[in-house]
Order: structure tokens, then sequence, then C-alpha cells
């Protein structure tokens, strides 16, 4: 694990994430997972899957996280002073059989893909960001990373066989293009973080423990970044905050909720 902001961003060039970061503090801990308890008893665990998009533009409790000294610290590190916040997202994998959906016998995973695959972003990379509200592990369904595979570029998605995969577009890359003897684990502790590259390839199979596991995902680009033209990856930006430095370029709007006050 690297241990300086330097380590950081030579460790994620390299692999393609970065494990392990510790964010939060016990007591911002304990508030940020009451405040999404809070939601999640208003809509349903159906729903608080993955229902909870750009909650960061309503909640300053998630504005909050989203631009934690430690992230923006840490993003900086790998894509330099200028970051654009580009979407949040609450995701929760519940354990098998306790939210109804998809029928008894589907347990919800998560298929192989790279997260730029739909992003619609050029001209830099997209940093997405797990903050876990919960313990992540093996067990309750952790993430698993391809090191490196960032660096092979955009691979074939199409769409996934087996029922129960929780991506919105269903996509997953051929299993015939994913060597899973390279696969590495990336558990976390409540309050910390993993980051990892738009190219990287990844996966998530069922929780089959009695534990929800519950991330907010965040997704960062540098302010040289722009909307891509490509008809394949049709995206609107409708929730972006730059939560460091400048906008020099200006080819996203910051858009911050009125609560929000960049520190630097």
């Amino acid at each position: 694990m690297p241990e300086t902001q330097t380590d950081y961003g030579e460790f994620f060039s390299e692999h393609g994430y970065l494990p392990g970061v510790t964010v939060l503090e016990t007591e911002e801990l304990a508030a940020l997972r009451r405040n999404f308890d809070e939601l999640e008893s208003k809509i349903g665990k159906e729903n608080a899957q993955y229902s909870l998009h750009n909650a960061h533009m309503q909640h300053e409790f998630a504005m909050q996280a989203a631009a934690h000294p430690t992230v923006v610290a840490v993003l900086r590190a790998i894509l330099g002073p200028n970051v654009f916040l580009l979407d949040s997202r609450f995701i929760c994998k519940y354990p098998v059989g306790q939210v109804s959906g998809a029928g008894p016998d589907v347990e919800p995973y998560v298929a192989w893909h790279q997260d730029v695959r739909y992003w619609g972003v050029d001209g830099g990379p997209v940093v997405s960001v797990w903050l876990a509200i919960d313990d992540a592990d093996a067990e309750n369904g952790a993430v698993y990373f391809i090191p490196g595979s960032h660096k092979n570029g955009l691979q074939q998605h199409g769409s996934a066989q087996k029922a129960g995969n929780m991506l919105t577009s269903n996509q997953e890359i051929p299993s015939e293009l994913v060597d899973e003897s390279k696969k590495v684990l990336c558990p976390l502790k409540a309050g910390q973080m993993s980051l990892h590259h738009g190219l990287t390839v990844h996966a998530s199979e069922p929780n089959r423990s009695s534990r929800r596991r519950c991330g907010f995902v965040l997704r960062y680009v540098p302010t040289c970044a722009y909307p891509s033209d490509d008809p394949d990856r049709p995206r609107t930006f409708p929730a972006t905050v730059l939560v460091s430095g400048e906008n020099k370029e200006g080819y996203f709007t910051d858009k911050a909720p009125g609560f929000f006050h960049k520190a630097m």
C-alpha cells in the first residue's frame, strides 16, 4: 500500500487502482451512515440499491463527503490541481434474498466492465471512488480489479447473459477477454475509499453474507476532460461541481449547490 500522496499517483498510474485509503474519522463515518440510513428508510431498500443518484446536489452531507479534504488531496495527486466532481451515486448490495426484485433465485452481482464505456468523456481520465459506508470484503461482495488493465484501452462490451447484473445498461466484458487469474480483491473498512481508473476492468460477486455492503460512488475528472461526441456513449452532466482548483478550460459548468464552498 503506498504511503505518500506521490506514491498514490505512481501506484495508481501503474496499477489503475488505489486501495484502502482512510478518509473518515469515527464521528464523520457515523454521521454519513446515519444520514444514508435515514434516506434508505424513506425510500426503501429496493430503491436504495441504485436509485440515489447525484444526492450531492440536494444533501449537504453528501456534498461534504464528495469534497472531503482527504478525497480531494488524493485526487489532486492523481489528476492534478483542477478537478470536477462529475456524478455521484449511493450503491447498496444487500444480502441475497433480502431485497425483492428480479426473483428468489437471482443473486445481484456486478459483471466485469469498465466505467468509461458509458461515461461519454474524452480528453482526460475518469476516476471512480468507492467511499465505504459499510465494511466490504469477499463475503459481502467487495470489488475485484484486474491490475494494469487500464493500459489496454476500451474493451468490447456486450450484454450480460446471467441474470442479476446490477449495471444499468446490463453491460459486460465477455469472459474470454478477462483473465480472472489476475484479479485482486479490494476489501475496505468503513470510512476508507478505493479509487480506480475508468478503464480498469472490475467486477463484484453477490453478497452472500448477512451484512449490507453500501458505498458512496463518486466520479471525478480533470478540468481538461470534456464531453464526448461519440454517439455510442451519450451522456448528460447535470450535477458537475468544481471541487479543486480552477475551471480554465470551461468544458464543464460548475453547478455547485448553494450550500457548498470550495476549499482549494
